[in-house]
C-alpha cells in the first residue's frame, strides 16, 4: 500500500483477559467494514488455537479465515512468520511477540497488549520500534 500505518495498541488490563478474544473482536470488526485482514501469531500452537476459535466466533457464527498461506478468497488469514503477506491486506493484526516489518505496507496495524508483565516488556519494545519508524502509535485500554 505504501504511505502512512495507523498503528494502535490495544492494552488488555488483566492477566484473565483473552488476547485472541480481542483479534477476533477486532478481525470481525474490520472484516465488518470491508477490509481484508492479517493476523499474526507467535508460533504454530497459536495460530491453532486462534483458527479453532474463530470457528465459532462470536457464538453461534463463523469468521472466514483461512490458517497458513493468505489466498485472495479469504478476507481474514492466520499466519505464523509473517514474512508473505499478501499486499491485498489492510489490517494486520499482531499477536507475535516481534514488531511487523515495514508496517507502511498496510492502513492499520492493530497490536494486542497482554495482561502478563514479560509480554508487556515486549510490546513496549514494539511501541517504540513503531515510533523510531516514524509512526505515532496510539494506545487504547481496554477492561480497566
Amino acid at each position: 500500500m505504501g504511505g502512512t500505518c495507523q498503528v494502535d495498541f490495544y492494552v488488555l488490563a488483566s492477566p484473565a483477559q483473552s488476547a485472541h478474544q480481542l483479534a477476533c473482536r477486532l478481525a470481525m470488526m474490520a472484516w465488518e467494514q470491508g477490509h481484508r485482514v492479517a493476523v499474526l501469531t507467535s508460533d504454530e500452537g497459536e495460530a491453532e488455537s486462534l483458527d479453532e476459535l474463530m470457528w465459532d466466533y462470536p457464538a453461534g457464527r463463523f469468521l472466514p479465515h483461512q490458517h497458513g498461506t493468505s489466498p485472495a478468497s479469504s478476507p481474514i488469514c492466520i499466519d505464523v512468520s509473517g514474512a508473505d503477506i499478501s499486499p491485498d491486506r489492510e489490517v494486520v493484526i499482531n499477536l507475535a511477540d516481534a514488531a511487523v516489518s515495514d508496517p507502511s505496507r498496510f492502513r492499520r496495524l492493530l497490536e494486542i497488549v497482554p495482561g502478563e508483565e514479560p509480554k508487556r516488556l515486549a510490546s513496549r519494545t514494539k511501541f517504540r520500534e513503531y515510533r523510531e519508524q516514524g509512526l505515532n502509535p496510539a494506545s487504547h485500554p481496554i477492561g480497566k
